[in-house]
């Protein structure tokens, strides 16, 4: 009798589960719409040359009770079957609503393009089909100016392969960028394996860095290993102009957050604390191109 009543909790715990699961997915398949998808654009700027070089592109779902943040629907995303198919859409989304950004503004049309892209996406075949370099060809952008930033919802697991779809990539004229990085193990194995052309160190290293001697022991390991491999580094989340102050005079080439521009659904350059103008580059050319 005492298994036939476990087995029956047990029973009544999966159908539990399962019901959650099935509410999530539903309320998925709402928010995977274009109008309850808005999209934002933070500047990425050279600290030595204080001028704006690119663009992250953020996509944001609409808040539900299932998912409250975008962290929570992002979290979801990475470890459903719908992983393709929502980046696919928001790949599509985010090029389709900076052109039309390109379309009412000055000065941006060639600036970097940094787009969020979780690693096993990238294996995709469909993904590599050519789709994307149809979709940039329709709106009148370069390969060269896409950064494919990876974020590791889920980890590599066969580096080996990886690197060989990477370089399919950037055979194509795309570069790559490592977000988050010196957070974890993974991060940093997929420095050392895929050389990226782009490396962004998570915010938390960032916060109060000037007064966190073990932060700025990291950080600068990070940028030696930067500079040993040709790699530029892009600091996130920069809030302060103490902290903007020490990564300049530390030698960190670009930053992006709240103190240099936040992120708005129309494109405009960021700006340095002190002077609070536009950090404006010049039109006529792509920062960091090869």
């Amino acid at each position: 009798m005492t298994t036939l009543i476990n087995y029956l909790e047990f029973l009544n715990s999966k159908r539990t589960s399962h019901f959650q699961e099935f509410k999530k997915n539903e309320e998925f398949k709402r928010l995977m719409q274009a109008e309850k998808i808005k999209t934002f654009f933070q500047p990425i700027v050279s600290l030595d040359k204080e001028e704006t070089v690119g663009f992250e592109i953020l996509n944001r779902p609409q808040s539900t009770a299932l998912f409250p943040t975008t962290e929570k629907f992002y979290d979801y995303v990475g470890q459903s079957d719908n992983v393709f198919i929502v980046e696919g859409f928001l790949r599509n989304l985010s090029l389709e609503r900076y052109a039309e950004q390109l379309d009412q503004t000055q000065g941006h049309n060639k600036r970097l393009i940094f787009l969020n892209i979780q690693p096993q996406v990238l294996a995709d075949p469909a993904y590599r089909s050519g789709k994307t370099l149809e979709i940039l060809s329709k709106y009148n952008l370069s390969p060269n100016q896409i950064v494919l930033e990876l974020t590791e919802k889920e980890a590599v697991i066969d580096y080996n392969q990886f690197e060989k779809i990477i370089e399919n990539y950037r055979k194509q004229g795309f570069r790559i960028a490592v977000d988050d990085a010196g957070t974890g193990y993974n991060s940093l194995k997929t420095l050392v394996y895929l050389k990226p052309e782009f490396i962004k160190i998570d915010k938390s290293l960032i916060r109060n860095i000037s007064d966190q001697p073990e932060q700025q022991h990291l950080v600068e390991l990070l940028l030696e290993f930067a500079l040993q491999s040709k790699t530029e580094v892009i600091a996130e989340g920069i809030e302060t102009l103490s902290e903007l102050r020490y990564l300049q005079n530390l030698g960190i080439q670009m930053g992006q957050g709240y103190a240099l521009g936040k992120p708005t659904p129309i494109l405009s350059s960021g700006y340095f604390p002190l002077t609070k103008f536009p950090i404006v580059s010049p039109s006529n050319h792509i920062y960091g191109a090869k």
